[in-house]
């Protein structure tokens, strides 16, 4: 069996640790704040062969550099560190490991995107339609708007939807998480919604991503992983 290292123990480290079996893993170890960094660097967890790694946003550019020296692929479930991709891109290629990055590990998420983005091409040339995110995640989620609500955006602009899409968020009780993207008309409404009902579908959809990663070399996405699955 492949050797899954788990980076982070909180609510979606320990999901990922008890369905890694299904998906065909061993967990090596766990990598914790008691832990950290060094035991990566010092090789304690033995052979790896990709690591989950569902920790915070600052902790990234700093786990991703001790992996990459050890040779071992990553999934990345953390958002908030894109303001170091370009550097971490450069580490990636120039280690030769393999890294699937992605604001939502959600299957059916990256399969809404691509839906989203073909809606918004058709919709694109019809001038009379104004287009709009609303997002709505539980009350501890640090950053508003969420990440996939700006990737479903970029997706729209990607497809050629060039005027305002307006983004908005909610942030209340315990929602997993909910996106619905709207197009809007003079006399009618089209709505387009995706909505979690448990965080373990964020865990499935990494331990797939993981799956699909061991053996890769270079920068990936979740769409990546959806064109080209395991035969």
């Amino acid at each position: 069996m492949p050797q899954l290292l788990i980076v982070g123990h909180g609510r979606m480290g320990s999901l990922v640790a008890s369905l890694a079996g299904a998906y065909g893993f061993d967990v090596a170890g766990i990598v914790t704040t008691q832990n950290g960094h060094r035991a990566i660097a010092d090789g304690v967890f033995g052979h790896v062969d990709v690591a989950i790694d569902f920790t915070l946003a600052e902790a990234v550019p700093k786990t991703l550099p001790a992996l990459a020296a050890r040779g071992i692929n990553v999934v990345i479930g953390t958002t908030g560190w894109q303001a170091d991709e370009a550097a971490l891109r450069t580490l990636v290629a120039d280690a030769g490991i393999g890294v699937v990055a992605a604001s939502n590990f959600s299957l059916g998420m990256n399969l809404f995107q691509l839906v989203v983005a073909d809606a918004a091409r058709l919709f694109a040339p019809q001038a009379d339609f104004a287009a709009w995110i609303h997002e709505a995640h539980h009350d501890r989620k640090k950053d508003a708007p969420s990440g996939t609500a700006l990737t479903l955006k970029a997706a729209m602009e990607q497809a050629g939807f060039d005027r305002t899409i307006d983004v908005s968020s909610t942030r209340a009780g315990s929602i997993p998480g909910t996106h619905t993207v709207g197009f809007d008309g003079p006399s009618e409404t089209i709505e387009l919604t995706h909505t979690v009902r448990d965080r373990a579908v964020f865990a499935r959809g990494a331990l797939v991503a993981a799956r699909w990663l061991v053996g890769r070399k270079g920068w990936h996405g979740m769409v990546d992983v959806l064109r080209s699955p395991i035969e």
